[in-house]
Formats: C-alpha cells, sequence, structure tokens
C-alpha cells in the first residue's frame, strides 16, 4: 500500500541561519530545501535514516519492556505518534509530550538503562535531543564533507 511520507519538520528550524542540520527535525539544508521535490521513495530513505537514529539514541537511555502497555497507554493517554515507527520513537513522542509529568515509567512499560538510572526524563529528553542531533551531525559530516 503506498502511503505518502509526511515532512517530519517540527516547525523549529535551524537552516536558516546557517546549520547544516537542522536542530528541530535533524534533516540536512538540503533536504529541507529539496524536500517537496523529493519522490516519496527518497523521503522515505531520510524518514527512515531519522527513525534509526531517533530509536537508536533513545534505546541507549530508556528500555522498552512490554511494548503493548507502551502503545496502550499512549493511545490512552492521547499522544500523538506514528503506529509506523520503531517503538522507541514512540518513546520519545512520550518524553516530547510529559517528561515532566511521568513519575513511574513502569506505567508505560518502560525501564531506565542502568546508567540513566534515577536522572529526570526532562534531562533525559534533552540528552536524546542533543545526542540525536550530534549523530545526524556526525552522518552529515562523513558523508558530505566540506569541499
Amino acid at each position: 500500500m503506498f502511503k505518502r511520507v509526511k515532512t517530519p519538520c517540527v516547525g523549529v528550524c535551524s537552516t536558516g541561519i546557517g546549520d547544516q542540520v537542522c536542530r528541530g527535525c535533524k534533516r540536512y539544508a538540503h533536504e529541507v530545501v529539496n524536500w517537496n521535490a523529493y519522490s516519496n521513495e527518497q523521503r522515505l530513505l531520510i524518514a527512515q535514516r531519522l527513525e534509526g537514529f531517533l530509536a537508536q539514541v533513545v534505546s541507549n537511555k530508556l528500555q522498552i519492556i512490554d511494548q503493548d502497555q507502551l502503545l496502550a497507554a499512549i493511545k490512552h493517554q492521547q499522544i500523538l505518534f506514528n503506529e509506523d515507527q520503531d517503538a522507541y520513537c514512540w518513546v520519545f513522542n512520550l518524553l516530547k509530550a510529559g517528561a515532566s509529568q511521568i513519575h513511574d515509567l513502569s506505567v508505560y512499560g518502560l525501564a531506565y538503562q542502568p546508567e540513566w538510572e534515577g536522572a529526570s526524563l526532562v534531562k533525559i529528553k534533552a540528552a536524546i535531543d542533543q545526542d540525536y542531533y550530534t549523530l545526524s551531525c556526525a552522518h552529515y559530516d562523513r558523508y558530505f564533507p566540506a569541499a
């Protein structure tokens, strides 16, 4: 089934101020500029890269113990998320929606990775976003070196 890939834009674009990687959506500047000209297949490749990076950095800090419980809790809380994405992306959507209001990860079928035990979820959310940006920048620098 054909599914149109939606823009990953979150309305916080930093490419206009010279960043080669957007601090909001983590796309590369040329991807932001050319998004509307890309085919659905090109957009899908970008979305898959972003999803993989995000899932990687979230899973370094939190672990999903029960994915069905996570899904049910996110739906119950009416958190906006894409069910087709990796479940670790759902976790980031959950944190964006209410990291400061979550006091028991087990309600969501989640647990801390040992090195993050006791850290506030607000701090973890910020660390995830920073690591996601850092990973995107490293990938950009590796595959699009300065001329």
